[in-house]
Formats: C-alpha cells, structure tokens, sequence
C-alpha cells in the first residue's frame, strides 16, 4: 500500500491517494481535483472509490465531482442526507478496491455520522494498516465539535472522546494514521502536536484525548477552550450535500479602472492581493487589501458578506490564478474580474502608513489603539486602553469604534493589516502595526 498526500495548506487539510500500484482509493478530495489527476496520471492508476470521512464544514468537496468523471463508487455515510447516488455505508462495513481491504468505522464526534477508513493492503499482510480518521483523531488533538449544531456540543465532544479511544482500542501500535485536518485547520481543537506524521502508537502517548482519564473533565476542558471558527463554515455543508461540482480554474476577465471605481461604489468586494506593506503605501481607494498567502481565503470568506461579487488586483495573472483557487475551496466560484499589472494606476489612490509597536510606544496620548485579535488571545493579555474588537466582528461594530487617528494591532500584522484596509475604506484615519504583539510585552506595553 502506497499513500499520496494531497496538502491543502491555505485550509489546513490534507487529501489521500491510497493505492496498491494499480487501484486507488482517494480520501476527502479538494475540489481542485487537478492535482489528484496528476498524481493518479504520474502513477498510472485508476480510481475504484472515493471516499468522505464526513459533510466537511471547511471546503467544498471534489469527491462527487471526481465519482462521477472517473465511475468510481462515491462512498458517504448512509446517514448523510445528500441530493445525489452514492454508495451508502455503515460501521462495520468492508470494501474492497484492488488488493486493499477498506473497513468503515463510525467515529462520531467532529460530526454525526463521522467515519474513519481503517486499509489494509491484503497482498502485504507484512506492511502496518493505515486509518483514514478525518476529523475524528488528528496528531496530538481531535477535530473540533460544535460546528454541528451548538446546542448539542457537549453530547459530541463526548462522542469524540469515546471515538478516539475505539480506534485506539481497535487497531495496532503501528497503524498509520492519515488526518484531514490537525495542519493549521480552524476544525481542529486543542493542541495539535505539529508532526507530520504519526501512529496510533504514537497518538496512544501522546493524543490529548487518548491520555485524558477522565471523559466528563475531558469534555469541559475541549469545550471550554473553543475558539471562533470562519463564518463561511455555515455554506460548506450545504453545498456538499448538494454534490459540488469541480473548480471552474478558467481564467477571468480583465476589469479597467473605471470598472473597480464603479464597482467598490456599489459596495461589491475590490480586493487586492498585494503584500500588506506594499498596499498600506498604495492602493486604490476603497479597495480592501488581504495579502496573498495561506490565510488569504480563510479571512475573505470570514468576512465577505456572502454572495458579494469579488474583484481581485494583483502584479500578474499567476497571483489571480493562486487566489482564484484558494477561493473556489471554499464555494466562492467565480471571481467578477481581475485587474493586474499597471492597469489600476489611473484609479484614485489612497494610502495609510505603517509602524512598529516602538513607534506606538511613543504615539500622541490621545490617539486610541485598536486589538483586532480573537476573544481567546484577548483574555491572555493586551495594551491597557486598547479597544478590543476582532477582525471577524470589525464589519459589524464600526459604530464603536473610538474617534481619532486609530493604531491597529494582531499578533503578527496580518489581521491588523485586513482591519486597517477595512478602516480605511469606511473614511477611518489609520495606522497599521505590522509588527510582533511579543514585542509589545517585551517593551512593557502589554500583557501576555
């Protein structure tokens, strides 16, 4: 048995090609389903089935999409209430795509009808199975479990507890454990141990879940240290009930700068990708600015009302192409245009500068200080003064804001950076701390 890994690093998440040298089985596909064509192409395999660990609430599946253009069984819980064929499964269930031996195992927690994928390759009875846990067991932690329905989160949380313990009961020391998220996702939930991979040996030692005695004090504490979760979660589900279809990848049209004006005049979303720096210094007004990288689409689909249209400005076509991608992930499908290069240089300008939290050390007494980081973060530590809003509540609580020039802060820059863009397109006068909240405490501005 052979395992591809397909990382999703912009979400955090992980895909599987699992095969024999033949015959694939593939795990919790993106819907960018180019890159599992390329590695079933590189290999010379074909796909015998497609598999969900469970109705993600993070992306938008290529696992339908990729079922229906190849003919493999798309297989999904028989509980899932989904608008398509599929090959319905139960705990307990055993499948079989080339040599390997797939048994289905209810793992309810991070959702109802959560299922892991145990494989054995049954031509190299010498080799280790490999379980295919989704959000049930990740590396140190377990997937988060109030994405569901809120009302019903302890009564999962303990389901996720007892989850993690069959698997550790049911399967050996050296089984190879394959999570989808546990990479940097917003669907996992307490301390994910950072490796790359791991055993249920290894998990056994060192899992949050596994090493807690006590199930009752165990899901108080998971709860208890539930942080705020992307808004565009609540699309995710439906759509892939609905049964996705793949990414459109086509190029989009070119938009002139009369077009950007007319378009942030009529509230839809012009955003550039430019490095935060760069737009703090230049930008067209009233754009917004989300630099490129893996944060890029988690933030705009935090934030987007949804459905608005979206613009993108970058240096070139590969940033548009890059950003293009990250979004469809996420059921944003079509951007309304891009303009690149020069093209948006005639537009009207706007510009904001950029500090060090030494040169907020020494700021004018009467100008307010805003901490855009999370409710979690906040209660660790801040400026004393600082008005605390986060970035994900910034779009909705502008009417509290204090008046004057405003320093805008996070833990890195890069929230502060999407805040101040939004401050600025409302008419705020802004500056942007780009720069380390550890380097506030070692100045003795704040705490933390």
């Amino acid at each position: 048995m052979q395992v591809d890994v397909l990382a999703t690093t912009s979400l955090g998440d992980r895909s599987y090609v699992v095969h024999d040298g033949r015959d694939a089985l593939v795990v919790d596909p993106q819907r960018d389903l180019d890159r599992v064509r390329r590695v079933l192409g590189e290999r010379g395999l074909r796909v015998g089935l497609v598999a969900e660990t469970h109705i993600h609430n993070d992306y938008v599946t290529g696992g339908h999409a990729l079922a229906a253009e190849t003919g493999a069984d798309y297989v999904v819980n028989a509980a899932d209430p989904v608008a398509f064929p599929r090959r319905a499964v139960s705990d307990g269930d055993v499948l079989t795509v080339g040599s390997l031996s797939v048994q289905v195992v209810a793992t309810p927690g991070h959702t109802v009808t959560h299922l892991a994928y145990v494989v054995d390759d049954t031509a190299a009875h010498d080799e280790p199975a490999a379980v295919f846990t989704g959000g049930s067991l990740l590396f140190g932690s377990v997937g988060r479990t109030d994405l569901v329905d809120a009302a019903r989160t302890h009564e999962l949380t303990a389901a996720q507890f007892r989850s993690a313990h069959r698997l550790a009961d049911l399967l050996a020391d050296d089984t190879l454990v394959y999570p989808t998220h546990g990479f940097g996702s917003f669907c996992s939930s307490g301390g994910a141990s950072g490796a790359e991979s791991s055993t249920i040996g290894q998990e056994r030692a060192g899992n949050d879940a596994l090493l807690a005695s006590d199930e009752d004090d165990y899901v108080e504490t998971l709860v208890a240290n539930l942080t705020a979760y992307p808004r565009y979660y609540a699309h995710m589900a439906p759509a892939n009930l609905a049964g996705p279809t793949e990414s459109d990848l086509r190029p989009v049209d070119e938009v002139d700068p009369a077009e950007l004006t007319k378009r942030i005049a009529d509230g839809e979303w012009v955003v550039d990708l430019h490095a935060r720096t760069a737009f703090a210094a230049d930008h067209l007004r009233g754009s917004i600015g989300i630099e490129l990288g893996d944060q890029f689409a988690t933030y705009l689909g935090w934030l987007i009302p949804w459905g608005t249209p979206v613009t993108l400005v970058a240096d070139d076509a590969e940033a548009v192409a890059e950003a293009q991608r990250q979004l469809t992930r996420i059921g944003i499908d079509r951007p309304a245009g891009a303009a690149t290069g020069s093209s948006t240089d005639a537009a009207d300008r706007s510009s904001y500068p950029t500090a060090t939290f030494t040169d907020l050390a020494a700021r004018a007494a009467d100008e307010p200080v805003l901490d855009v980081r999370r409710d979690d973060e906040r209660a660790l530590g801040g400026i004393p003064g600082a008005t605390h809003v986060p970035l994900s509540d910034l779009l909705t609580r502008l009417d509290e804001l204090p008046t004057g020039r405003l320093w805008v802060h996070c833990a890195s820059g890069f929230r502060a950076s999407v805040a101040a863009s939004l401050l600025d397109r409302a008419g705020h006068d802004v500056v942007l701390v780009d720069d380390a909240y550890d380097r506030a405490v070692e100045l003795g501005l704040a705490a933390g």
